[in-house]
């Protein structure tokens, strides 16, 4: 079964022939290589681009071995570049595989893969896009080693739109198993829920940490960042920082950890795609604030899998995938605090500080989005709401509960919703 990406798909046409390299990036085994070398291929085919126009080499294959220096790379694809001036497409999967030989590395002049790519683009008609794994090449090597050549397009795993036309199921039996399961291809695509969770398993152990390990070199082959893995991946959703783990790792997993080394490994888990942080934005005072923070997996399944599937709290995995969801489209995210005043048991006035789930910017829009997983009666509609009632302002604001409700909006203004509509429907979040 082919599970077509169309939203990355639409990018990729927005970006073509933009002068920059297009670079594909993302958790490894989220469909980087499909989406370029078949989606879009295919898509190139149709629009009549033939074989002769698409350059395209994957450096993982043993066949292109010799491929794997830059001069031998760049002469390779420069001889297979047509000289009709039509455009010409050029793919190069796990670009980051391309290195020179090691009696070259400190030589003046040495040629590295970005001198290559920069060599292309300045062919005229050349257009060219390549894929880096996340063991290698982060968005911040993108950001550092490209600069104003290169544009990355941020893969994902199967957002739930796209996990509910993959599975074939109904709507609810998609959901449940989406948030058991989560979307990274192969996981969906897997016969049964025994091999399902192998391969998901499989993926933590043998990829992702022993990339980690390998590329910041970890002393004590990566169990203490397991250990921290555990820990972020069980609290999801939750307010930490590095003191707060360094203590969690010490007291449950009997762990020392200094904070420093704590928020360097933190670091090297979201650089790594396989958690993203939401900081948290005061919103009366309008500023950040330095700390605690959340912690979202970058997929379910893959938490899920980490954990042992023993930990399966839908109100927590709901708000995760929110998060994903709205990152996905492009948002930024932040979690909200708002200050106000009340009463204590005595009567006396006192300020506090209550959240608001997201804080979404969409460009020139914002919105309040709460995440509430069951609103039985009016008091916990009252007690979700209440941070989104003091917010004193009149941006739109939702909460977002389990099920299927259709968007229905209070006297207040607020908005309720079901999560799956909302997953469903881009236009709820702005109204459209």
């Amino acid at each position: 079964m082919i599970i077509q990406r169309t939203r990355y798909l639409d990018r990729l046409a927005k970006l073509e022939g933009n002068g920059l390299v297009k670079i594909v990036t993302g958790i490894r085994r989220c469909g980087k290589s499909f989406l370029l070398f078949t989606l879009f291929r295919d898509v190139l085919r149709r629009k009549g681009v033939d074989d002769a126009h698409v350059v395209a080499v994957q450096l993982d294959d043993d066949d292109a071995a010799p491929l794997r220096t830059p001069r031998a790379l760049s002469a390779w694809i420069k001889a297979r570049l047509p000289s009709d001036g039509r455009p010409t497409y050029v793919l190069v999967d796990e670009i980051q595989m391309c290195k020179p030989p090691e009696e070259e590395k400190d030589r003046p002049g040495c040629v590295t893969f970005h001198d290559v790519l920069a060599s292309l683009m300045k062919k005229p008609g050349v257009d060219v896009y390549v894929t880096g794994s996340n063991s290698e090449m982060l968005s911040k090597d993108v950001a550092s080693s490209f600069r104003d050549r290169g544009i990355e397009v941020r893969v994902r795993p199967l957002c739930f739109a796209e996990y509910l036309e993959a599975s074939g199921r109904e709507k609810a039996e998609a959901w449940e198993n989406y948030l058991l399961w989560g979307g990274m291809p192969l996981a969906v695509l897997a016969p049964d829920d025994a091999e399902r969770a192998a391969y998901l398993r499989s993926l933590f152990e043998r990829i992702y940490l022993r990339d980690i390990v390998e590329r910041y070199s970890l002393s004590d082959d990566g169990r203490a960042m397991e250990a921290l893995v555990d820990v972020l991946a069980s609290g999801v959703g939750s307010l930490t920082n590095p003191y707060r783990l360094a203590d969690a790792l010490e007291s449950a997993r009997g762990v020392r950890l200094s904070r420093p080394t704590v928020a360097a490994y933190v670091e090297h888990l979201t650089d790594s795609f396989l958690f993203e942080k939401a900081d948290r934005w005061d919103v009366k005072g309008k500023r950040y604030l330095s700390s605690p923070s959340k912690y979202y997996a970058t997929d379910l399944g893959l938490r899920n899998a980490r954990l042992n599937f023993r930990q399966h709290e839908r109100s927590h995995l709901m708000e995760n995938a929110i998060y994903e969801e709205l990152v996905l489209r492009g948002c930024n995210v932040d979690v909200g605090v708002v200050e106000t005043v009340v009463k204590d048991k005595n009567g006396k006035s006192v300020r506090s500080n209550t959240e608001i789930d997201f804080v979404v910017n969409t460009g020139t829009r914002k919105v309040y989005v709460q995440s509430a997983f069951a609103i039985p009666d009016e008091a916990k509609r009252e007690q979700e709401t209440f941070s989104l009632r003091h917010t004193g302002d009149f941006f739109r604001k939702i909460v977002v509960t389990d099920g299927f409700q259709r968007p229905l909006a209070g006297e207040d203004g607020i908005v309720t919703v079901g999560v799956v509509p909302f997953l469903l429907d881009p236009g709820i979040l702005l109204g459209s």
